[in-house]
């Protein structure tokens, strides 16, 4: 299984750190030249290897960690995104007028065409995702959603791999909602710092 970060600002950054704290390889990538980000990569560890965008897409499991505003730029690298999983790190806080009454989630899930979207690590503040997640012998909780089980079960055991607790919260209708960013109103799980302990 092949993993990339598209996007290496602080989320993308906090992405990449907790791939590096267990050796587990990870392409990141941005709309520039990777050699404009390479010391940045390097500074976190070997396991983080700068790619072009072209490159990147060629992973099994994608993380958007762009700016939302810039995801259908992302979308458009390939016409088709089957036997990809697209993991929807993003935040907006448009309102859901603007986005047809749908979660962000949904509505990126219509541009990845193909693609196995789960909406996920995105509730979390990147100054706490960049934190260890083992926390006083518990680990943090990220909160997963999706229409298809198979890809939030295959994205609960990654997030496992890499040290957190993942809860599923259901489809992106229900499950989505809740870990929403939009205008004056949040979802109720947003930037909520959890633990579990077994």
């Amino acid at each position: 299984m092949s993993y990339a970060i598209i996007g290496f600002g602080k989320i993308g950054h906090a992405l990449a750190r907790a791939f590096a704290r267990n050796g587990i390889d990870v392409s990141v990538a941005t709309t520039r030249d990777p050699a404009s980000f390479a010391y940045d990569a390097a500074e976190i560890g070997p396991k983080i290897i700068p790619k072009t965008l072209a490159e990147a897409i060629k992973a099994d499991i994608i993380f958007l960690a762009v700016r939302f505003e810039s995801y259908p730029e992302v979308a458009k690298a390939l016409s088709n995104w089957k036997g990809k999983t697209i993991i929807d790190a993003m935040n907006t806080l448009a309102p859901l007028e603007e986005l047809d009454g749908l979660p962000s989630s949904a509505v990126v899930a219509k541009a990845f065409t193909g693609a196995r979207l789960v909406k996920g690590f995105n509730h979390l503040a990147s100054a706490v995702l960049d934190q260890d997640p083992a926390v006083h012998g518990g680990r943090r909780v990220v909160f997963l959603a999706s229409d298809d089980n198979s890809a939030a079960e295959e994205i609960g055991a990654l997030a496992e791999n890499l040290g957190f607790s993942p809860i599923k919260l259901g489809g992106l209708s229900q499950g989505g909602l809740l870990v929403h960013s939009r205008g004056n109103i949040w979802g109720q799980l947003i930037f909520k710092d959890l633990v579990k302990f077994d």
